[in-house]
């Protein structure tokens, strides 16, 4: 990058001033266009990864938590088996029974309502359509417990359990579905060989762990057990999951530790628990943990690349000491200081850095925007985080522009000047 001499040197005294130096650096970075922006490559690429790997982990956490917060407010769920047999992928034992959930709404004060489920897998059809959707037996209390609400018609009654009455409420996906164009209430669905009426319908939901709760179906729990399910000769009426609703945000902790004391007397634990208790604040810190772990993994990544681009201008900017040497030294010898040559070098090379922070940035911003739009992934990127990176850009252009810099800045004019 040669650039003609500035007889404003001549001029300065053995004094730069800041304001000529920093122009003479933008002068230099202009005179070769092509060569300063394919410096600036690395760094645009490295910022726009970060940005955009980061845009997406957090959109990651986002979804997660938007789907917790389906689950309901102020909500346990006693579910069976331990950590050690889930981590092992082993089958849950069936220790919990229709009889835990009663005994939890009977004897633990802090409750306010409890919902038992039995889920299943099932072949749902109406006319000659089929589909297969998540099959659940629940209580009338499901409904304010996991704080669903109907759309059209009602859910079950106590009648409605108490007859095990062959009653299904269905979640909007599933209607739209198995009735296309039609009226979903009052129809009916086949469960293997028994007809269901469609006495509801609910308000969409969402999904939560992958798992759509709008293309679910509901019918009363001694339904289930009568007509799918069964009942265990050894264990009676085993339950997938018990949720429980507890009186208030305070009563959460109490609520617990009262359900744990009261079903380890009822199976007789001595040892290891047959079943845990979890909140929706253990699923959300379980969750945030792992989402920010991948999140701080990506921003690695993409961490790497502004690396990468800092170690390029690095490379190019002492190829630009060596073409520049017969220049640097006719500036020494009119009087310029070694300060102010290595001024200018840090001056190209922040001014590279923190433009392609910027550049770089704006397509990451571009990127996570666009993820937001066409996918479910509430993707997002904060204020801090963009000025952070480009910060960060420009301090890894003065870090990498220092070698070259004092290069530059320790040049003997006499040796410089033989190469004119």
């Amino acid at each position: 990058m040669r650039l003609p001499f500035n007889p404003r040197f001549s001029l300065a005294g053995s004094r730069l001033p800041v304001a000529e130096t920093v122009g003479m650096a933008l002068n230099t970075l202009r005179a070769n266009r092509l060569r300063s922006a394919l410096t600036m490559l690395g760094i645009v690429i490295g910022n726009a990864s970060v940005i955009t790997l980061v845009g997406i982990g957090r959109g990651a956490q986002n979804l997660a938590e938007g789907q917790l917060s389906n689950l309901g407010a102020n909500v346990l769920f006693v579910v069976p088996g331990n950590n050690d047999t889930r981590r092992q992928g082993i089958d849950f034992p069936k220790s919990l029974v229709l009889e835990d959930a009663e005994a939890i709404a009977q004897q633990v004060p802090s409750v306010r309502r409890v919902a038992p489920q039995i889920t299943l897998s099932e072949v749902v059809q109406a006319g000659g359509i089929s589909a297969t959707a998540s099959v659940s037996g629940v209580t009338p209390e499901f409904l304010p417990v996991r704080q669903f609400e109907m759309a059209t018609g009602r859910f079950f009654s106590t009648d409605d359990l108490r007859s095990a009455r062959n009653v299904a409420v269905i979640g909007p996906d599933l209607a739209s579905k198995m009735f296309p164009g039609r009226q979903a209430l009052g129809r009916r669905l086949r469960l293997r060989d028994q007809s269901f009426e469609v006495i509801g319908v609910l308000q969409p939901k969402g999904a939560v762990f992958g798992q759509n709760q709008d293309e679910a179906a509901y019918v009363p729990l001694t339904t289930m057990v009568s007509r799918l399910s069964g009942r265990d000769p050894t264990y009676g009426i085993s339950l997938n999951f018990i949720s429980v609703e507890a009186r208030d945000e305070a009563s959460m902790g109490a609520a617990g530790f009262q359900i744990t004391n009261l079903l380890r007397q009822r199976h007789r634990i001595l040892r290891e628990d047959d079943f845990a208790v979890r909140s929706q604040k253990d699923a959300l810190a379980i969750v945030s943990t792992i989402t920010g772990g991948l999140t701080l993994m990506l921003a690695a990544i993409g961490g790497v690349s502004l690396l990468v681009g800092g170690i390029g201008i690095m490379n190019i900017m002492l190829v630009s000491v060596s073409e520049r040497t017969s220049e640097i030294g006719l500036r020494k010898a009119l009087g310029a200081r070694s300060n102010d040559v290595l001024l200018q070098f840090l001056v190209e090379s922040l001014v590279l850095s923190s433009l392609g922070g910027a550049v770089g940035s704006a397509i990451g911003i571009g990127v996570v925007s666009l993820v937001g739009l066409v996918t479910p992934l509430p993707a997002s990127i904060g204020a801090g985080t963009v000025m952070v990176t480009v910060l960060l850009s420009g301090s890894i252009g003065l870090f990498f522009g220092v070698v070259p810099a004092r290069r530059a800045a320790r040049l003997d004019p006499i040796v410089a000047l033989r190469s004119l």
